[in-house]
């Protein structure tokens, strides 16, 4: 099973809001999404990035609209999905599965281009954004126009699946495709449903982190960020936790990635990064 990460977009941050007791200096951050070569479910997707539909797009609320304002992604042109499966020989249509581990814009603006796959995702996190009204999910980050309009029919919900056991300082969790080769791992704290994806079958174990932290850095040295930046998280108390158990799943030889740390890992594809020619 191969897996890769590309980078669809920047966006600058001051140091000290995604690390306690950091400097005032701007941190250009990644957008990264997952493309997973699965033996059996072929190519699937984790995630979107940011894609054009979350900062031009036509169905985009007034929310949506300040929302890119406020925070200026800047869009990695070679980093996008669809160059990117293109790089791949692959189409769209050819994607049937997409993992979306939380409903963040940067993480569902380009759900909408797969008209074929299925969605897995948290039924309960799913179940709970629908009950919401609109200003509520806001406070939750979540953007209802962004999700195409049949995503409920198409939605096979964690809730469903088989679950596995932890063993060996390996988080248990739910057996996305039930052979054991890609778990899905709850990460409460900074969204509602938000869960992680532990490949525990390679050489050395790898956790996909997400949005736990923004910097492993934060996550190393228990550097969990505080206000303001807890005042976008859907359960703050829950963050430090959840970096402990990243801590000890890293000191048993575990590998984790984040979504938006800026440093390049083996998985990242060198055509997401404009910077790497």
């Amino acid at each position: 099973m191969k897996i890769v990460f590309a980078n669809s977009a920047w966006v600058s941050a001051a140091e000290r809001l995604i690390l306690r007791g950091g400097s005032w200096q701007s941190i250009r951050l990644r957008v990264r999404y997952g493309l997973i070569f699965h033996p059996a479910a072929g190519p699937v997707l984790v995630d979107t990035g940011y894609t054009p539909e979350a900062l031009s797009g036509e169905r985009r609320g007034r929310m949506l609209r300040l929302y890119g304002a406020l925070l200026k992604p800047e869009l990695n042109a070679a980093g996008q999905v669809l160059p990117v499966l293109k790089h791949f020989g692959l189409s769209p249509d050819d994607i049937r599965t997409v993992i979306v581990t939380h409903f963040h814009a940067d993480h569902i603006s380009g759900l909408s281009l797969f008209r074929k796959a299925r969605f897995i995702a948290s039924d309960a996190a799913w179940a709970r954004a629908k009950a919401r009204t609109p200003r509520q999910n806001l406070r939750h980050g979540v953007f209802t126009e962004l999700f195409p309009t049949d995503f409920e029919a198409r939605l096979g919900g964690l809730s469903s699946k088989p679950r596995v056991e932890a063993s060996g300082g390996v988080p248990g969790g739910v057996d996305i495709f039930g052979d054991g080769s890609v778990i899905a791992v709850d990460l409460p704290g900074h969204a509602d449903g938000q869960f992680g994806l532990l490949f525990a079958g390679i050489e050395r174990p790898l956790l996909y982190a997400v949005d736990v932290q923004w910097l492993l850095k934060a996550l190393s040295e228990c550097r969990t960020p505080g206000f303001p930046a807890t005042l976008i998280a859907d359960d703050a108390a829950a963050i430090e936790p959840i970096s402990a158990m990243l801590r000890r799943f890293l000191a048993m030889n575990g590998e984790v990635v984040l979504c938006h740390d800026p440093a390049p890992t083996a998985y990242d594809l060198a055509l997401s990064d404009p910077e790497a020619g």
